[in-house]
């Protein structure tokens, strides 16, 4: 018999085994200062594409003075215990209340955490006899949500209806047998790609099949739609989402977040949410501050207007630059671009040090091999000139990439490596 932790001192995994590297600067870096569209890194000024403060709400002066004066009233304890046994207010009732008329929904529940609350939403939504059908590229809350469920689960082919068609079939059959039923799991916006899910054509196999659909919107709250509830409305189908999911992480700039639903439903799921009933409250704090930034969300449109006019600037500078941007049909701006990993790590190096520009690096496993993939994440508070600098340092470092610069830079770094 082995050592259970001979894995561990043999093989750190894909990335594990560049953590002498890249530990410090590519991965776990320390960005100092305060949350904005330029900040400090190593103690250089750098141009921060890597914050998911879409509405610039992390630091906007009334966001800081009700943050501030929450703390000093309730402090970081209140309300003590769970939800169901001391931890329940009526501030926590005014927030559910307001986060669902805001995404046109009869109900909303507030969870902990986004990838907590995602896991548990999953679990206590299917039983062994139930099936579960859901994006290979789904975020990995909605992968481990899935792996605890005890029952049959098929993925499909990503954004791909026809996909999922076949597969809704497969399903079909399976929960006649069984006697369960089928949910549907997809986001709103894939993080990575910055693509909406095709959530209109997903609906429209409703007429076809018998099924749920569970929608992440993490990405997509505050920044799609006429009024800014996401994906749903966007795409002119929020009301056929039957359990609604998003974050305080990205456009509130907070930490919570909530799934909505028709109110049996959302019933249903307060009561049988294991990561809350068996958690500490959303502190005060925390539920005083997204009521704030929900108000300015509806009441300041400015924010998302000026966020889309740098989206559209940096997007379409890339695009006539020739970069490749994928598909994306969102704030998230992935740049695809052809490279080993020692030659992401010289090129981000580059960008950093001799460019000011922070964004964040995605290479193998998470994107296939020889490809790099930089993400950015443009916010209300970049400036057109944040988009300018940014567009010539790309220029600038495709060339070197291209040119076999960074294939030579990153030499020593393979070698160090024994590769």
């Amino acid at each position: 018999m082995r050592d259970l932790f001979d894995k561990i001192y043999k093989d750190k995994g894909p990335l594990g085994k560049w953590a002498s590297q890249a530990e410090g600067y590519f991965v776990f870096p320390k960005l100092e200062g305060e949350i904005s569209n330029r900040m400090k890194f190593q103690g250089k000024d750098v141009i921060t594409w890597s914050i998911n403060d879409y509405l610039g709400l992390a630091n906007h002066p009334e966001v800081r003075k009700v943050d501030a004066e929450a703390a000093a009233e309730y402090g970081s304890a209140y309300p003590m215990g769970a939800r169901m046994m001391s931890g329940h207010t009526d501030l926590h009732e005014k927030l559910q209340n307001e986060l669902a008329s805001f995404v046109q929904k009869e109900a909303a529940y507030l969870l902990n955490f986004g990838y907590q609350g995602m896991v548990s939403t999953i679990d206590a939504l299917v039983a062994k006899d139930d099936i579960i059908v859901y994006d290979v590229d789904a975020h990995a809350c909605i992968i481990d949500g899935v792996r605890l469920h005890m029952g049959k689960r098929f993925t499909y082919k990503h954004n791909d209806v026809e996909s999922l068609e076949k597969n809704l079939e497969r399903a079909t059959k399976m929960a006649e047998q069984t006697g369960g039923g089928i949910l549907v799991i997809s986001e709103g916006v894939f993080g990575m790609r910055g693509e909406q899910g095709r959530l209109k054509e997903i609906v429209e196999l409703k007429k076809k099949f018998n099924f749920r659909l569970f929608v992440d919107d993490a990405h997509g709250f505050g920044t799609l739609g006429a009024t800014g509830a996401g994906a749903g409305e966007e795409q002119g189908v929020q009301a056929d989402i039957d359990v609604y999911f998003a974050t305080f992480a990205k456009s509130l700039a907070s930490t919570g977040a909530f799934i909505a639903g028709d109110q049996e439903i959302i019933d249903y799921l307060k009561y049988n949410l294991r990561s809350q009933m068996f958690a500490k409250s959303l502190q005060m704090q925390l539920v005083v501050g997204a009521l704030k930034r929900l108000e300015m969300l509806k009441t300041m449109p400015e924010l998302k207007n000026k966020l889309w006019e740098n989206v559209n600037a940096l997007q379409s500078g890339l695009k006539e630059r020739g970069f490749d941007i994928g598909t994306t049909q969102s704030c998230v701006t992935p740049v695809y671009l052809k490279g080993s990993i020692p030659e992401a790590m010289a090129l981000v190096r580059d960008l950093r040090e001799n460019y000011g520009i922070f964004c964040s690096i995605v290479v193998y496993p998470v994107i296939p091999k020889g490809m790099i993939l930089l993400r950015l994440i443009p916010t209300s508070t970049h400036t057109l000139q944040d988009v300018s600098e940014t567009l010539d340092a790309f220029d600038a470092i495709r060339e070197r990439l291209e040119n076999g610069t960074y294939k030579r830079l990153s030499a020593a770094v393979m070698a160090a490596m024994g590769e």
